[in-house]
Order: C-alpha cells, then structure tokens, then sequence
C-alpha cells in the first residue's frame, strides 16, 4: 500500500483486508511511515502495519456501516514509526494480531531493537514475538457508543453536530 494514496483516505469509513481474523471496518485515523490507525466500534484504535494489509475497501456509494460519534476531545497515540509505536505501548495492556492462532495478548514489557522482538508478559509466562510477524496492534482506546436517549437528544440539533465531529476526525492526523 502506498502512504501518500492512503493519506488521502483519513477520515474516511474503510475496510481493512477483505476477510479473514485481521479484517476489521473502522475510521482511517492517521497514516504514518509503516503503519495506520484506525478506530473501530468494537475494539476501538487498532494499527496496522501496513506491509501486512492485503487490501483496502471503501464503498464509494453507500458508505461501510459505521455508527460510532467521535467526541471533540478523542486522543490516540501516534508515531512516526511502527517500532515508535511500540515504545510508547510499553507497560500497557495490548492485544497483538486480532485473531486466528497468531492472536496474543498481555502487557507489553519492553522493545529489543537489537535482537527485533518484542516481549509480553501473561500471568506467568514471559512471551518474545518478533516483531516482524506482528500485523496489528491495539491499546484499548475507544469511543463508547451513545445511549439511545443521547442519540436522540443530538438529532435534534439537526446532525449538524454529527457532521462536524466527522470533520474534525478527519482533520485531527492531516
């Protein structure tokens, strides 16, 4: 995938992969050198590393389903690069490539650039993935969906606040 085509999909609704356990469907938050961001209902900000995405799919007419209103104050964490990225996670809780086998979780205890893996801790077992083979990564940061009684109060307004919201998502990693 190329940086500079998917810089100009921030802010958009898309689908990462077409199927499979790493496919997801979110809000294309930030591009960076290796990697991306997106917020998804479910899970919240995942990164993909973007060597590993195999497709992108956005749907020009209708638009993917996605339902989720970003608050003005919605902050994620970013870098510049992927391996940057992860040393910002150090000591949090991560979930590692989203699913099938590969899927893995803990807290993320440190970086070896020397060596290129990375270690988790979980319970009692010490885990060193290199990190090559990670495709995905995500933190735990997400937006929770509004209560019906919020929904309907901000409808009222006439979707003027939904649009701006969408506009300032979208401007926030330009």
């Amino acid at each position: 995938m190329n940086k500079e085509w998917l810089t100009n999909l921030v802010g958009k609704v898309l689908k990462v992969d077409r199927g499979g356990p790493e496919s997801r469907t979110g809000l294309l938050l930030g591009v960076y050198d290796d990697h991306l961001a997106i917020l998804t209902e479910q899970e919240g900000v995942i990164y993909y590393k973007i060597d590993h995405i195999k497709s992108i799919t956005e749907n020009v007419k209708k638009g993917l389903q996605f339902q989720l209103e970003i608050p003005e104050d919605f902050t994620f964490k970013t870098a510049a690069t992927f391996k940057g990225l992860l040393g910002i996670l150090t000591n949090q809780w991560v979930n590692i490539n989203r699913g099938g086998p590969e899927k893995i979780e803990g807290v993320l205890h440190d970086t070896n650039d020397e060596y290129e893996f990375v270690t988790l801790v979980l319970n009692e077992e010490v885990i060193r993935l290199a990190m090559f083979h990670i495709r995905s990564i995500s933190y735990g940061a997400r937006v929770e969906k509004q209560k019906e009684d919020e929904k309907s109060e901000n409808n009222k307004d006439g979707g003027k606040a939904e649009k701006s919201k969408d506009n300032k998502a979208g401007e926030k990693e330009k």
